[in-house]
């Protein structure tokens, strides 16, 4: 008797027969390399910190605050391993389902890619996700009101992720932390007795959503496009063809096929895998200052430069100042103006004054690696938030800042932020550890939805080809301009885009579904990492 394969509900793979093998076993031999490299991953993070602490020249007197470093450590890297299998499976549906790859062999392949593309980004992105969080958070980092918001927020993070891979339903990371970063920094400014919206940097906030509003509309309109030229210009019916079984597309478009997928997972690794690298790095800040808090590889030859620099810098903010000095400390001045983004007769002097400060102190020791141990931290706070007030004053229309003022303030911000703006190395190795060991676990749901219950046909070569190509180029301009987007929300909506100007016609409830948890991603996100950091706040 023939057995006839029934189509799964809400999906075009039938029941049996034709759809990809997903399940292939685990051999348990292979968990012998993968908690290896997990333990080694970890080890390595424990002699990374003790050698940068030595070299240093730090004394440690207690081991308290090193246990909440190790558990604030294993929060971000949770939250990259999370990240892997949840947004990096966008990646890998493809290729499954054009039966260019074996789906284990392709979760492997992109786990690997995307470690490459950790090890190979440039920190812009996380320091934009950092710069959304409250400055006098970031400046106490290392108190118990650091560790709510980078617990609060991580725990958020990774409970929405978790909830929603449940339910196979392909949202954003980076919409999640995004969001929880929001929750964060408006319930602290409630908490202090100010209006919510000071919380928040919203300027960079809105360069934020845009970039992950429109990165979708563009994948979806991008992708259709793309799709419809390549039909003009390669009228090959392979290429527009439904695998026939289980039976590998021709070789040529297999290739191309899995080109893409190695750079989708190239540069999601070089976009995604900066979010906790800029997280990690304020942990890292917070609790061990001396190793941390400022670039120590800097060359002293950019001593003289820098001084140069504040010199100019000081003239031009001295010059708005109308001669007026400041007495007394204007690092409480300059932090009133970083919250609340309102210069008043205090704001320029203090300014001023702050950079002066920081010129003399560097001057002083001839170069950062010099500064004594219990300056560090002090130097690096005043860098990092003269950074910020010059940020803040270069978009200030109120500043009426001419356009040679605006290009010296950003020389200057430019050389503070090579001091205190930077990325260990073996931060980025562990990152990617946990970046591609979490690609290889808990892929099939976020797969599924993705390759075969978006659209109402089987997906094509070209389709696939078209949607991934999007995707990396889309993720690749945002790693220029220092934006996160969501890999899921470009590479979904790609598919979609193609099999709309494919005809095929779309499963509207997987739509409305992926639509939902969009709509929805951000204020859950900042309902629960609001919720968390008043309870932490309080228990920390």
């Amino acid at each position: 008797m023939t057995e006839i394969a029934a189509a799964l509900p809400g999906s075009i793979e039938p029941a049996r027969g034709s759809g990809p093998k997903l399940d292939h076993g685990v051999n348990p031999l292979t968990l012998i390399p993968f908690f290896g490299v997990l333990a080694a991953g970890l080890l390595f993070v424990a002699y990374s910190i003790h050698s940068d602490i030595e070299a240093a020249g730090a004394q440690i007197t207690s081991y308290v605050p090193f246990i909440l470093l190790f558990v604030a450590l294993l929060i971000a890297l949770g939250f990259e391993f999370v990240n892997g299998f949840h947004d990096t499976a966008n990646a890998v549906a493809t290729v499954i389902y054009t039966r260019s790859l074996q789906a284990n062999v392709a979760v492997v392949w992109s786990g690997l890619w995307n470690l490459a593309g950790v090890l190979w980004s440039s920190g812009a992105v996380a320091f934009g996700i950092v710069s959304l969080l409250p400055v006098e958070l970031i400046l106490q980092v290392g108190s118990g009101a650091g560790y709510a918001m980078v617990f609060a927020l991580l725990v958020a993070a990774i409970i929405w992720n978790l909830g929603t891979w449940s339910f196979g339903l392909p949202a954003s990371s980076s919409h999640t932390l995004i969001g929880s970063i929001i929750g964060v920094g408006v319930t602290n400014a409630l908490l202090h007795g100010r209006s919510g919206t000071s919380g928040v940097d919203w300027t960079q906030a809105t360069s934020v959503g845009k970039a992950l509003l429109l990165s979708p509309i563009f994948g979806f309109v991008l992708a259709g496009i793309l799709l419809m030229v390549v039909k003009y210009v390669i009228p090959s019916k392979e290429l527009f063809a439904e695998p026939k079984g289980d039976q590998p597309p021709p070789t040529w478009i297999r290739g191309i096929l899995i080109l893409t997928c190695t750079l989708v997972s190239f540069f999601h690794g070089s976009n995604d895998g900066q979010k906790g690298m800029g997280l990690i790095m304020l942990i890292l800040i917070g609790v061990v200052p001396t190793a941390y808090a400022l670039n120590r590889s800097m060359p002293v030859s950019q001593v003289a430069e820098f001084a140069s620099i504040s010199q100019q810098a000081s003239a031009v903010i001295a010059a708005k100042a109308g001669g007026r000095d400041f007495t007394g400390d204007p690092r409480a001045a300059v932090t009133a103006y970083v919250a609340q983004h309102e210069i008043d007769a205090e704001t320029f002097p203090a300014l001023a004054a702050l950079v002066g400060d920081i010129a003399t102190q560097v001057r002083d020791y001839g170069s950062i690696a010099k500064l004594p141990l219990d300056k560090v931290g002090n130097t690096r706070n005043d860098m990092y938030l003269a950074s910020e007030a010059v940020r803040f004053l270069i978009k200030d229309k109120a500043a009426g800042l001419p356009a040679p003022d605006v290009a010296t303030l950003n020389a200057y911000k430019g050389s503070l932020d090579g001091a205190t703006k930077f990325i260990p190395t073996w931060v980025k190795i562990v990152v990617a550890i946990a970046l591609g060991l979490g690609t290889m676990v808990g892929w099939k749901r976020i797969v599924v939805t993705v390759g075969s219950k978006i659209g109402k046909t089987h997906l094509t070569y070209a389709q696939g080809a078209c949607a991934e190509i999007t995707a990396a180029a889309t993720i690749a301009a945002a790693d220029g301009y220092g934006l996160p987007v969501s890999t899921t929300h470009v590479l979904s909506s790609g598919i979609a885009g193609t099999m709309a100007a494919n005809g095929s016609g779309l499963q509207w409830s997987t739509v409305r579904n992926i639509a939902l948890a969009w709509v929805l991603t951000l204020p859950a996100a900042m309902a629960l990492s609001g919720t968390l950091y008043f309870i932490f706040s309080r228990l920390v």
